[in-house]
């Protein structure tokens, strides 16, 4: 007897229609203001920002802000209604969405011009940590928000030759502990910074491509990155903050976008330059699903609290997927 064919891969929950350009950027506000349904944010190559209400499934307002240039990175800050998006116009633009407003109550200039998106740490308090790229085309600027004081510039040392920061994760252990920043590089690899002490505690070699995008599981102290080339790296912190390649995870094709840990750490997604969403076992790395519902390369995956998946795509299109319900 045959073995019995695994069953399709499902479609999408549904399909957000109207951007009317590449969408780049995605992020899930699970804020008040949404009344127990999430509101999803995208950001497109055009420069404008669509806020999209799941429950109808229309874009409910479209802030613009970065004159036409487009926006790569979305991020809302947990006190308040406060979104800020990041654009190649070189500003990041902190909004006021707070009943019904749409407003840029301020704005900062990057001195990159690089893809690299930014990352903010930020508890329940007003002041707030941002890392963005920095004015050497190997540096990483960190400043204390909303003041704009510069912290410190994280640059490697000149023989490292790390080439751009291609993407950052701030994060601490605990709120007690000193902030950390994960940043994945030009040459391939991925460095671990102490922001207090200025320093790299631990660097790996972990693509022969740039690093596209990395997450991390501050919980399991393990995290993933992706890059040009065909293959999903995972790697550890041990309690010395040393880094270590746990293992490589194939791709059929070359390029991922960006991956994405869900909220409950038990799957991860991936936005692929083959027009494909990868979704893993997060502990095991088993494929679950290969979605392939884009016509053009996925460029941004988000989760929102609930499970549910966004995928945005070169095709204009943003997709919603329910899969493998939270627990």
């Amino acid at each position: 007897m045959e073995a019995p064919c695994p069953p399709p891969p499902p479609d999408p929950q549904f399909v957000l229609r109207g951007t009317q350009s590449p969408v780049h950027a995605l992020h899930f506000w699970e804020g008040a203001q949404a009344q127990g349904h999430p509101v999803l944010f995208s950001g497109s190559q055009s420069g404008l920002v669509h806020v999209w209400s799941l429950q109808t499934r229309r874009a409910v307002t479209t802030l613009d802000g970065h004159r036409g240039q487009c926006v790569t990175w979305l991020q809302t800050l947990p006190q308040g209604h406060q979104l800020l998006s990041q654009g190649r116009d070189l500003k990041l633009c902190l909004w006021d969405l707070a009943e019904g407003r749409n407003a840029v109550v301020d704005s900062m200039r990057l001195e990159s011009v690089g893809f690299c998106r930014s990352s903010i740490l930020a508890g329940g308090q007003p002041r707030w940590m941002l890392a963005v790229p920095g004015k050497g085309s190997d540096e990483v600027q960190i400043l204390e928000m909303p003041s704009k004081t510069s912290v410190c510039a994280l640059k490697p040392k000149a023989d490292a030759k790390l080439g751009m920061p291609m993407c950052l994760r701030l994060w601490q252990a605990d709120c007690n502990s000193r902030p950390l920043l994960l940043a994945g590089y030009e040459d391939g690899s991925v460095a671990l910074w102490d922001v207090s002490e200025q320093k790299v505690c631990s660097h790996i070699a972990c693509h022969e491509e740039p690093v596209m995008d990395l997450d991390f599981d501050s919980q399991k102290a393990r995290g993933i990155s992706g890059s040009a080339g065909k293959a999903l790296a995972v790697w550890s912190l041990d309690g010395q903050q040393a880094l270590q390649v746990r293992g490589t995870h194939e791709l059929t094709n070359p390029g991922i976008a960006e991956i994405t840990i869900r909220p409950d750490r038990k799957i991860l997604a991936t936005a692929g330059w083959d027009h494909r969403i990868r979704v893993f076992h997060w502990r095991t790395m088993q494929p679950l699903a290969v979605l392939a519902f884009h016509s053009a390369a996925v460029q941004c995956v988000a989760f929102a609290a609930d499970g549910l998946l966004a995928a945005g795509s070169k095709d204009q299109r943003i997709s919603l997927w329910s899969l493998y319900p939270c627990a």
